[in-house]
């Protein structure tokens, strides 16, 4: 028994030794893998893909040393993808005079400047959203998040504050930067800081005068395709 013994275990340790190789022989080399090999896939939580988003923003304009103004404002984006959309705003509002203005046309110096006031406006252009996060209020809460820049060209109507100094309908390129902020699906909060650059045509002097309406806006967003559970 024990020479049979003996002659097994030099029988399985055979074995072992011929089939080592063999394993190791089955080993594949894939070399190192290309950053480029390498995608993240994640879920959007909040898809715009394919959806049409309704904004209402209330918007103010407080750089203008001369003339303030409250404004209100509709935008309408068609999403073509999640970063790229069609943007269009149209919306109006009325410049008031500043303490600074006041006091120019006061006794003090009796100079009433030859400002306008912004009464409306009207652009389409395009936005432009590459970041998409999310990041934690709290330990619980947990804010998506996009953040978009905009290109926008049209036309604004302004007036002027001395009366009989006319009106202007001026061409206007308005630049912009903005994030929306998602509550739940189909509703966002949204906020954007954009300078409307314009060339204004002045009727009392008679000339060309370039103008800068700078403002912040903060409202809200609806996509109105988009259902309880989202997309």
């Amino acid at each position: 028994m024990g020479i049979r013994t003996a002659l097994a275990a030099s029988a399985l340790l055979a074995c072992a030794a011929a089939s080592a190789p063999a394993l190791a022989g089955d080993t594949v080399e894939i070399g190192v893998i290309k950053k480029s090999d390498l995608s993240v896939v994640q879920k959007l939580l909040y898809p715009k893909t394919g959806e049409t988003e309704v904004s209402i923003l209330a918007g103010w304009m407080p750089f203008d040393p001369l003339v303030t103004t409250p404004n209100l404002q509709i935008g309408i984006n068609q999403h073509f993808s999640e970063s790229a959309s069609l943007s269009v705003q149209v919306g109006g509002g009325y410049g008031l005079k500043t303490a600074r203005y006041n006091e120019l046309e006061g006794p003090a110096y009796g100079v009433a400047p030859y400002a306008f006031r912004y009464l409306a406006s009207a652009v389409v252009g395009a936005e432009w959203a590459p970041i998409y996060a999310k990041m934690r209020l709290g330990p619980k809460t947990i804010v998506h998040h996009d953040v978009y820049g905009a290109a926008r060209v049209g036309a604004s109507l302004e007036q002027s504050v001395i009366p009989g100094g006319g009106l202007t309908v001026a061409p206007t390129v308005q630049l912009g930067i903005g994030a929306r902020f998602f509550a739940k699906p189909g509703l966002a909060v949204r906020f954007e800081v954009n300078d409307a650059l314009m060339v204004e045509n002045r009727k009392l002097t008679d000339d060309w005068h370039f103008k800068q309406n700078a403002g912040v806006q903060l409202g809200v967003s609806v996509f109105p395709g988009v259902g309880k559970e989202g997309r």
